[in-house]
């Protein structure tokens, strides 16, 4: 941790109501490069927990009724202390999560750009006017902040994942509670030292950490004084957390698991088609859910392209993601790499062949080196899991219709990607295509001014763009009558 040069970015204890409240019991936070403990932290549980939410509760009036533009200047000053501290955030996020310095770097400015985004959109949440029936009455709809908001985040983007809902809900007038990841609480910490720093008030952004999950989850999804939660992580687990909010009828979003086709047609361009597919699968070292996770590359062209994409992932350099030139990091823990592995040799048994790849690095126990995997079918255990990891399965196609049949038959709906010139298809495809968002010869499709999120199992809402104050608003009918006196 010497090389974080503001040693003040490191906190080790749950923010709440404008204090880091210490605690008995600790637990320790890991650099997966490595496998040794950079910190320990304080383990906050249900009490904190219920404690952050009344904080949360107790700040909401005040934060609600300050002006846009008053919300919109703390915000900014949010934002500019984060980019004024990229190198130290970045630092930090590579040291408890493993991504390569330069994607940690850009994650921070990723995270950021969001509370940009949202300071300047909440100046925008706009009513309307409707006719009325009659002359003597007027229809008003305004929208007002729904609440208190809770979150979950998960530990593949620590800075990220929170920026981009407690942007909306702090741009929208909501005050907000947050539990990050275990495996990755100290980015989250830091954020909540630059909010302190920019004087966003006590208690309107409350950062909990521990390792109760299911304790500390039922009382984010549960408690009567949230009004809204919002969930990145796994399918699995959204679901039980969407049947605990039911119990209070809770204003939910849900951004869930992948299964993200990269499809290339036989009129794409090729070698645009490798690098996009390289940019999308082996980022984080394919811990993130929009990440491709199975390739599926028309019959004509498969033979050059897998040998050009095989060629390219030669290259790709795997290390611990502080060391010059690292394009692959560690995966977040031994544990992650063993079930990537098995999803592999469970594939393999069933016919496919391990092209590179496919054995535990020397590096270390959470390093894994790239895979290719050929000759696999939609039906192979890579193709119907998100995989979660540097593997990629080839599965080949005949036609266009048999590729958009390939490519939704998954119960997810996040992202898929495409690369093809051909502008029919190029429409085709995309509107056939079931998925929340599509990249059309682009591997890298997130940003801030565009609707995040997916259909189907891969959940519900909008993170960023226009569209992601809407699931922190909530719309009021005003009926004025009386007034032809």
């Amino acid at each position: 941790m010497q090389g974080i040069q503001d040693q003040g970015l490191i906190k080790l204890a749950s923010y709440i109501d404008g204090q880091w409240l210490e605690s008995d019991k600790h637990f320790e936070v890991i650099n997966p490069a490595n496998q040794q403990v950079i910190a320990r932290v304080a383990d906050a549980g249900i009490q904190q927990t219920e404690a952050a939410i009344l904080a949360a509760k107790k700040a909401l009036p005040a934060w609600s009724k300050k002006s846009a533009n008053e919300r919109a200047a703390l915000m900014r000053n949010w934002f500019n202390l984060m980019m004024q501290h990229q190198e130290d955030l970045g630092r930090l996020l590579t040291l408890e999560q493993g991504k390569p310095l330069a994607e940690a770097k850009g994650e921070i400015a990723y995270g950021a750009a969001f509370i940009d985004w949202f300071a300047e959109e909440g100046k925008r949440i706009y009513g309307d006017t409707i006719p009325a029936p009659a002359n003597d009455k007027r229809i008003l709809v305004i929208k007002q902040p729904v609440g208190v908001v809770a979150s979950i985040t998960p530990w593949n983007f620590p800075n990220a994942m929170i920026a981009r809902k407690a942007a909306a809900a702090l741009g929208a007038g909501c005050s907000f509670v947050v539990r990050p990841s275990p495996s990755t609480p100290l980015s989250a910490l830091a954020m909540a030292e630059l909010a302190e720093r920019a004087s966003i008030p006590a208690g309107v952004f409350n950062v909990v950490v521990g390792e109760d999950a299911v304790g500390m989850g039922k009382v984010l999804t549960q408690h009567p004084d949230v009004a809204k939660f919002t969930f990145t992580g796994s399918t699995a687990v959204g679901k039980l957390l969407l049947a605990q909010c039911a119990s209070s009828v809770k204003k939910v979003s849900m951004e869930l698991g992948g299964n993200a086709p990269f499809i290339v047609f036989d009129d794409a361009d090729i070698d645009a088609a490798v690098q996009g597919a390289l940019l999308s699968k082996y980022r984080n070292a394919g811990q993130t859910c929009v990440c491709t996770n199975r390739i599926l590359v028309q019959n004509k062209i498969a033979a050059e392209f897998t040998e050009k994409f095989t060629a390219a992932v030669a290259n790709l350099r795997v290390g611990d993601g502080l060391g010059d030139g690292i394009s692959v990091g560690p995966m977040i823990s031994p544990s992650a790499v063993q079930s990537v592995l098995k999803l592999v040799e469970e594939t393999r048994a069933q016919g496919a062949k391990v092209l590179t790849g496919g054995e535990p690095s020397a590096l270390g126990e959470s390093f894994l080196e790239p895979v290719i995997v050929t000759n696999v079918t939609n039906a192979m255990p890579l193709a119907r899991n998100e995989i979660f990891g540097p593997v990629t399965p080839i599965i080949s196609f005949d036609s266009e219709e048999e590729a958009i049949r390939l490519a939704n038959d998954t119960e997810y709906g996040l992202a898929a990607y495409f690369y093809a010139r051909d502008i029919g298809r190029i429409f085709r495809v995309a509107e056939g295509l079931e998925y929340g968002m599509v990249g059309v010869n682009e591997g890298l499709i997130s940003n801030a001014a565009a609707p995040f999120g997916g259909v189907k199992q891969s959940g519900n809402g909008r993170e960023g763009s226009k569209y992601g104050l809407d699931d922190y608003l909530e719309i009021k009918y005003v009926c004025l009558g009386g007034l032809d006196k």
